[in-house]
């Protein structure tokens, strides 16, 4: 696949290269840049640094693979799936360690989970797509037999984040794939590194060549590339809202699947269950560093039970252990990169400034190796306009917003521009049913945190925020990335 360079005292330096048309391709201008281990900003690899012209070299693959592929018969896009999630199996150690090393999340709490989440991807993708059915549609005309079936689009343009680098590429790779789609895959710049070892996964599975291509360089560059190509069909994003809106925009006229960012709503309700919410809750703000789009963003509590449940939920953040993703005691590793980390030092500073108080945390911890560790963090009478009230935070951040009453509580839920995931807690079932139909979510959890989600359940935001359009997860994707096709036989 590539070489190694020396560097420093006998350690080497991978050099990894694109991945285009089945083959490993430096980019043409021989630039590289490099991947820093956020945990000790450590270099892990050399990455190729793509241009526009290396995107069109992995277009004009996906072209040519785009006939072979969706000439397959489902069965065999089916065993090619089964295949993918076998090999990855195979090498599911090493694929968390480079996981762990590329995004920060620990070894053995999160990044084998995740590993193993995507290899379930690619065996749900390989099921659910034998049984994708379509129908036959009564018409007036006797003489008429109409019916639909399903077709792949086309060429896909995929871009993903940093936050989940190998299981949300599998949301696209894996129904894209099943469904007779070609991929063109621009990775998130900061963890590009797992996107390379996915590749040489791919390529042990003999996938059929040109059927995933991954592009590695800016996002502005390679990812607006493949985006605004007339050769790509489609375009398949997740990643922020501000992005997604862009991509959009240059993807005009291209159906879209898109995923964007949250500012979730968790409502406690003063019939809760206060222990069980506080532990969903720490669940839900400090999982992968509360890099995660479904996090637990905004903690609605009655005014009367803010005190006591913010001690509660502080307890949880104190039992979290920061350090060496890779030490089996460690439970929360560092942010992935400086701008997010500096995005979560703005919050709390302008939650400070707005009245809000420090339960516990509050400031980026000191003496791990990385200055991109930061602290559980829990606040108390968070100002529901302030930053962390109106936008995504993306850091181990519990805000406590106090409401007054339901129907304050829904205001303040539904206020902001996002629509993605919330949560309730209460033991009434009215109370339940009345938030559970009235939220502007694309997905409400009862009694559950913000980041419960399994990998069939359709998962999208809602209409007339900013938080996507569409659905990823098990047959909803299957059904994205797919054409309608309707025929009508004159049987006379």
């Amino acid at each position: 696949m590539a070489v190694s360079e020396l560097a420093g005292a006998g350690r080497s330096i991978p050099q990894l290269d694109h991945f285009i048309g089945g083959q490993w391709v430096a980019s043409g201008s021989g630039k590289r840049f490099p991947a820093f281990n956020p945990a000790t900003g450590e270099v892990i690899a050399q990455l190729a640094e793509g241009d526009r012209e290396d995107a069109d070299r992995a277009i004009e693959a996906a072209n040519r693979a785009r006939d072979a592929m969706r000439k397959m018969s489902t069965w065999d896009r089916s065993r090619l799936c089964r295949r993918i999630a076998d090999v990855m199996a195979t090498h599911a150690d090493d694929l968390a360690h480079w996981l762990s090393l590329d995004q920060g999340k620990p070894l053995h709490g999160e990044a084998r989970a995740e590993v193993a989440a995507a290899i379930t991807g690619f065996q749900e993708a390989a099921e659910q797509v034998k049984w994708l059915e379509s129908q036959v549609i009564p018409v007036e005309d006797p003489n008429k037999r109409v019916m639909t079936f399903r077709q792949a689009r086309g060429v896909y343009a995929v871009i993903t984040p940093w936050n989940f680098p190998l299981n949300i590429p599998i949301e696209y790779l894996a129904p894209g794939l099943a469904s007779g789609n070609t991929i063109v895959w621009v990775p998130a710049p900061t963890t590009s590194v797992i996107a390379v070892k996915l590749a040489e996964i791919l390529q042990e599975a003999d996938l059929p060549e040109g059927a995933v291509n991954v592009v590695t360089g800016p996002g502005p560059v390679v990812g607006d590339q493949i985006v605004a190509n007339p050769g790509t069909d489609a375009v398949g994003f997740t990643g922020s809202s501000p992005t997604g809106e862009h991509v959009a925009r240059r993807a005009a006229g291209k159906p879209v699947l898109m995923e964007c960012g949250g500012n979730g709503p968790t409502i406690i309700c003063d019939d809760a269950d206060l222990d069980r919410a506080a532990q969903a809750t720490a669940f839900g703000a400090f999982f992968n560093a509360g890099q995660v789009c479904s996090a637990a963003e905004r903690v609605l509590v009655p005014q009367g039970l803010q005190d006591e449940f913010a001690e509660l939920l502080a307890g949880r953040a104190r039992e979290l252990r920061l350090g060496d993703p890779l030490d089996e005691v460690t439970t929360m590793g560092p942010l992935n990169n400086p701008a997010v980390a500096e995005k979560v030092d703005r919050h709390v500073a302008d939650a400070l400034e707005r009245g809000a108080r420090v339960v516990t945390g509050g400031a980026r911890a000191a003496g791990l190796g990385s200055d991109l560790f930061f602290q559980p963090t829990v606040l108390v009478q968070v100002p529901p306009e302030s930053a962390m009230g109106r936008e995504e935070t993306f850091g181990p951040v519990a805000p406590i917003i106090p409401f007054r009453d339901d129907e304050d509580a829904m205001r303040i839920a539904n206020s902001g521009d996002f629509g993605l995931v919330a949560a309730v807690f209460t033991s009434s079932m009215k109370r339940a049913w009345w938030f559970t139909e009235n939220l502007r979510a694309g997905l409400v959890n009862v009694n559950e945190h913000t980041n419960y989600w399994e990998l069939h359940i359709p998962f999208g935001g809602v209409a007339g925020k900013r938080s996507g359009v569409g659905r990823v997860g098990g047959k909803h994707a299957l059904m994205e990335m797919t054409d309608l096709r309707t025929v009508a036989f004159d049987l006379r």
